[in-house]
């Protein structure tokens, strides 16, 4: 029988017999010894030793499921297995100095043979982190103590704290850099856990003294333990070898560290606790660590391959570890020297491991689809603002790639323009009672309280140095803003209809601002005088007050004539900053400073432009009707002149066929349900019949600014009994539809058609954004708006079609 035959269901019995097993770790020391004395092929030998562990005595060995009970920690049989540990410990430091002494002052062995016992002291040093690592989790003091100067011998003795009260409290949540989340390769992890060890270590003694009311510098504070163990290796080895051996043992010790740092890599990767609804981390369990049971690996390793159940009890001694099995415990898919090479190929590593990841999800977690939070490098970043991380992954991929690049956006969440906002759950009667009080609040203060002239002051009020710098400042406070905005809309507290008003205040104060700093630029270092007067005029859904994220939008600058040279270069410095401004703006695609010139027009030359019928679908002439003012320079009634000028240019041309016949006709049938672009186009036929609408009936619905949003010309049409309220109420009923449901998907895709592979919660976000309890509610309404659209925007054509031509005398007024 051999021994991978062994019952697997016996139970160990402590004893002296079979402690036997666990010494086979110091029969090393006499091969290290007489290597370090004779050199030459006594060197061999820890060699072969060390080979030994490489996997081929694991699988000669075989697999040894067997436990002690966990209840015999009081048996005096125990021991036995603590004197490996503590004869380990104190030949390690013997043979360490011995065999430096052996090399740098006896002299006697070859440069060759002086490297070979170097690396042979380096293979073996790695071993202090297993031995340490038990001891610094024993009850008693001395112990302790013991293992803080093993691990001050691999200089990395500050372990002991963080390993104890981070790693272990932490274990598989994102406040323990040492949990490697899924898709994180060896070499990412390695420097951030060396610094996180460090100052993490640190942080949790400042903690604890402050705790007892003690200075920093107090005698109780373990890093003077620290220093004093790891000062005294180093005057060792000064002592012995100068400048040179310490420069080769810093090198050993970084070698032992990375060994124990792959086995720390491999031990919890991918393997994550779950935050319950509560705000805790669900407790340890044994499947939030990998296992192995490598026989021979438990008999050299002191049983380190149980890390599952060391984490389930972290002062059980390490005989009485038991083995978990696979329904438990993942279980590793090869020994731990084939996982630290293969660790160390990130592709092979990933390739092997991210399924068994995949696979313990489905097995342990088979309610939660998606992980994208959890295995995002944000949530190690900003352990503490993992909720709001996991709602972002949850509800929004555009947004989680957003802080994924820009993680200081969370910090944005913490302003209590956003925290004061953010309602307790739980405070009301019922949840719908609380939704209401939540909207509104939001609703009162980004409409009403936050509006245009609120955002101006505070842009007003930031100082800055020149136009550089205030598109900087401007910037980040855009981003600020619209961040929020976006957070609100992704909780249901602004539909995207509503928060298109907010990004259009933003937009309008921001640009604003902007122009104000590169007016004062221009006037100061250009030297010249200001002359005439300047309007600009934004076009599009922006005119509309109708924005969304990732905007392309569109500006023109309407001057006098005898001042268009002074402005049309202040005008190419303002596209300049623009460039800083559109840079990784959350509202703004990036501006492209070397082809988006500036265009001037005279004022004379727009009435002209507006009165053309010459105009296409998306000419200039057909946007500058539409457009809206945002800025002025000079004369303060110069906007006012210039919408006077436009109302006679469009009274003039009103009777004129603006829209070209056929312009309803839907494009090839598209599927507005997945397909953004379906959905675009829908809005944009109704906002098309919209303008057309109110351009031919414009002597009746003159009360409306012309660059009314839709649902605003809809319901004015109806006051003036131009469409019935049924119909009124239907077309501002599917501009909603289209609008939210366009604005939605902008906010949380950046290719609207990745809604296809959308996880569920997604999905809902979309659907709830637009009125609709669930996805399947959502596919329902688009297709019957989709249905209705046409047959909509047909009616309002005909509507318009049958107005009256303007009064002669207004179409032949003068437009100047």
């Amino acid at each position: 029988m051999t021994a991978a035959t062994i019952d697997k269901n016996a139970t160990l019995k402590p004893s002296f017999a079979n402690a036997l097993a666990h010494f086979l770790p110091i029969t090393i020391f006499p091969f290290m010894f007489a290597a370090a004395y004779f050199g030459g092929w006594w060197i061999l030998a820890p060699y072969l030793f060390f080979l030994s562990v490489g996997g081929p005595l694991d699988r000669a060995f075989g697999m040894d499921a067997r436990n002690m009970d966990p209840q015999l920690k009081h048996s005096r049989q125990l021991i036995w297995y603590s004197f490996p540990v503590w004869i380990w410990a104190f030949l390690w430091p013997c043979i360490f100095v011995f065999t430096l002494w052996q090399i740098f002052i006896v002299g006697s062995h070859s440069i060759f043979e002086s490297i070979l016992l170097g690396f042979m002291l380096g293979f073996e040093g790695q071993a202090i982190f297993i031995v340490g690592h038990e001891l610094i989790h024993r009850r008693s003091k001395w112990e302790r103590y013991i293992g803080e100067f093993l691990l001050a011998s691999g200089s990395y003795p500050h372990y002991a704290t963080e390993h104890f009260y981070i790693h272990h409290a932490h274990v598989g949540t994102p406040f323990d850099v040492g949990s490697a989340p899924k898709g994180q390769s060896l070499w990412q992890y390695f420097p951030r856990e060396l610094r996180s060890n460090i100052t993490g270590a640190w942080a949790t003694a400042s903690a604890r003294m402050r705790r007892m009311k003690r200075p920093l510098w107090h005698f109780s504070n373990p890093f003077w333990r620290y220093g004093i163990e790891t000062a005294a290796w180093y005057v060792i080895v000064f002592a012995i070898g100068g400048w040179i051996a310490v420069v080769i043992y810093m090198l050993l010790c970084l070698l032992a560290v990375f060994s124990m740092k792959i086995s720390n890599y491999f031990q919890h990767y991918g393997l994550t606790r779950v935050r319950l609804p509560n705000g805790r981390y669900e407790r340890v369990r044994p499947h939030h660590s990998w296992s192995a049971n490598y026989r021979y690996s438990k008999w050299m390793f002191f049983n380190m391959q149980r890390h599952a159940d060391h984490h389930v009890s972290d002062t059980r001694v390490y005989p009485l570890l038991q083995h978990h099995a696979a329904d438990k415990s993942p279980q590793l898919p090869d020994t731990y020297s084939g996982l630290m090479i293969e660790a160390m190929m990130p592709k092979r590593w990933f390739a092997k491991m991210d399924p068994l990841v995949d696979q313990w999800r489905s097995e342990f977690y088979p309610d939660i689809k998606d992980w994208s939070a959890y295995d995002s490098s944000i949530a190690k970043k900003h352990p503490e603002a993992f909720d709001k991380i996991a709602e972002i992954f949850a509800a929004a991929p555009r947004l989680a790639q957003v802080i994924e690049r820009n993680p200081q956006m969370l910090e944005i969440l913490q302003k209590r323009e956003f925290t004061e906002l953010e309602l307790p759950v739980g405070f009301g009667a019922d949840t719908e009672s609380e939704r209401i009080a939540r909207t509104g609040l939001v609703r009162v203060y980004w409409m009403h309280d936050m509006n245009l002239t609120e955002m101006k002051a505070q842009l007003d009020e930031m100082p800055v140095h020149d136009a550089d710098d205030a598109a900087q400042i401007i910037h980040d406070w855009m981003n600020d803003k619209v961040f929020q905005v976006g957070m609100h809309t992704l909780r249901g507290n602004l539909t995207p209809t509503e928060s298109g008003l907010v990004l259009a205040n933003i937009a309008e104060a921001s640009l604003s601002a902007l122009f104000n700093a590169v007016l004062d630029d221009y006037t100061e270092f250009a030297r010249q005088s200001r002359t005439g007067s300047l309007a600009v005029l934004v076009l599009g859904d922006f005119a509309a007050r109708q924005m969304a994220p990732r905007t392309n939008f569109d500006i023109r600058f309407v001057c006098e004539a005898d001042s268009q040279n002074y402005y049309a270069s202040m005008s190419r410095r303002f596209v300049e900053v623009l460039g800083t401004l559109t840079k990784d703006n959350l509202l703004f695609e990036p501006f492209d400073v070397g082809e988006d010139e500036p265009i001037i027009i005279a004022r004379h030359e727009l009435a002209n432009r507006i009165s053309s019928n010459e105009g296409e679908r998306d000419s200039d002439e057909q946007k500058l009707v539409f457009a809206r003012c945002i800025f002025t320079d000079g004369d303060p009634k110069f906007d006012k002149r210039l919408s006077e000028q436009r109302h006679k240019a469009i009274l003039k041309s009103s009777a004129k066929p603006m829209v070209p016949d056929g312009r309803f006709q839907t494009a090839e049938a598209q599927d507005p349900i997945i397909l953004h672009d379906s959905a675009e186009l829908r809005l944009d036929q109704i906002k098309q019949a919209a303008n057309y609408l109110h351009l031919c009936q414009y002597s009746q619905l003159s009360q409306l600014d012309i660059n009314a949003d839709a649902q605003s010309v809809f319901q004015q049409a109806q006051a003036q009994q131009l469409i019935t309220k049924d119909l009124a109420d239907q077309l501002v009923e599917i501009t909603l539809l289209w609008n939210n449901l366009c604005g939605i998907l902008k906010l949380v895709f950046d290719d609207s058609r990745d809604i296809i592979n959308a996880a569920d919660t997604v999905k809902t976000t979309v659907a709830k954004s637009c009125g609709m309890p669930d996805f399947a509610g959502l596919i329902e309404a688009v297709r019957q708006a989709d249905a209705s659209t046409d047959r909509f925007v047909l009616e309002l054509v005909s509507v318009a079609d049958s107005a009256a031509g303007p009064d002669p005398d207004e179409t032949t007024a003068n437009t100047d």
